[in-house]
């Protein structure tokens, strides 16, 4: 399949690697009104493009009573350790509520969104975990547990390093116990101060109370900046071992993997095939808290520059101009989530 755009982030690249070095961010999700069998999607039309995330919903209250309840749109779990590491794909100031600038309107006028945060401890890592695991389920929630201990529910790292030090004994013992965090001992010898590594992920929930009148149509526009994980990435053909779970993931059929490797080509060829790559992850399935299929539902893809690749798993792909993709359904029941590659040559 053919793909879509990357966020500028341009290096001089010159030694070879084994692998991808990344940098992490988010994906991405849908809205979610937990279960209903009352209030049907008549249209969803999503754009992606490398900035940005912009999706405009039609909704029918297929019932002749009101319907009112919270229409959440969460993000995946950004972990504390990556304030510590400074690699993540996200704002400089991680302090502030609104990440990644959330906005929305119902039927052209603007919501007042409310904003909350819970902590969780993420499942241990598996690469045969898909990212909608994430909204389904992304932790054991230890809200309760910080605000026992008094630590804050931030993402402030020198913040949370001096909450976490300022623990006695007694309470360090239980915040290692409970998984929440690893004290390391000062080496003295080495000239290494005491240190401590937080554990817990923090989950950023966009919300806001809905009421769908009876019978009635409501009108939903979202946007958002998209701040996908990505990194250096090399690509070779034949393949490499570790190279072929991207071709599933995304799949990258021949001709594509020959683009990949012509926008990537560098004068020398002792260099490699270098560039840098952004993974988006959209999560579609929250479409299934809704009642019955969607009835209309178009996807656009602007992959940023011509320059670029991009590959995804769909089917009924059409280029609409020199960036954008477009797919359309109808009746359209999600089984898996959107998966994209975004390969960016590294420019001058």
């Amino acid at each position: 399949m053919r793909p879509l755009p990357a966020l500028a982030a341009l290096f001089a690249l010159s030694l070879p690697a084994a692998a991808n070095d990344g940098w992490g961010g988010l994906s991405a999700t849908g809205l979610t009104f937990g279960r209903t069998d009352a209030v049907a999607m008549l249209e969803e039309d999503l754009f992606i493009s490398p900035g940005k995330v912009s999706v405009d919903y039609l909704f029918r209250n297929t019932t002749d009573a009101d319907i009112t309840g919270e229409v959440i749109f969460p993000l995946p779990p950004v972990p504390v350790w990556s304030g510590y590491e400074g690699m993540m794909n996200l704002p400089e100031d991680l302090t502030r509520d609104n990440l990644v600038e959330f906005t929305a309107t119902v039927d052209g006028l603007p919501v007042a969104v409310k904003i909350d945060r819970i902590a969780v401890l993420e499942e241990p890592w598996d690469e045969n975990r898909p990212p909608s695991a994430q909204y389904d389920n992304p932790g054991r929630e230890v809200t309760a547990d910080l605000d026992r201990l008094g630590l804050p529910l931030t993402l402030e790292v020198e913040t949370l390093r001096a909450a976490l030090m300022a623990l006695g004994p007694e309470q360090q013992a239980e915040v290692s116990a409970l998984g929440l965090a690893e004290y390391i001992p000062a080496d003295p010898a080495a000239g290494l101060p005491a240190e401590v590594w937080a554990a817990w992920s923090i989950v950023t929930r966009y919300h806001w109370t809905q009421t769908f009148p009876a019978g009635q149509e409501v009108r939903v526009h979202h946007d958002y900046l998209n701040l996908p994980p990505g990194g250096l990435f090399y690509w070779s053909e034949p393949p490499e071992d570790w190279q072929h779970y991207l071709r599933e993931m995304y799949c990258i059929d021949q001709g594509t993997s020959k683009a990949i490797l012509k926008a990537l080509e560098q004068p020398d060829p002792e260099s490699g095939n270098y560039g840098t790559a952004f993974n988006i992850s959209y999560v579609l399935r929250t479409a299934n808290s809704w009642a019955g299929p969607i009835g209309k539902f178009r996807l656009t893809l602007d992959k940023g520059a011509a320059e670029n690749v991009i590959s995804l798993c769909a089917e009924g792909v059409r280029k609409t101009g020199p960036t954008t993709f477009v797919v359309e359904k109808t009746d359209y029941t999600p089984e898996r989530d959107l998966q994209v590659l975004v390969v960016v040559p590294i420019r001058d």
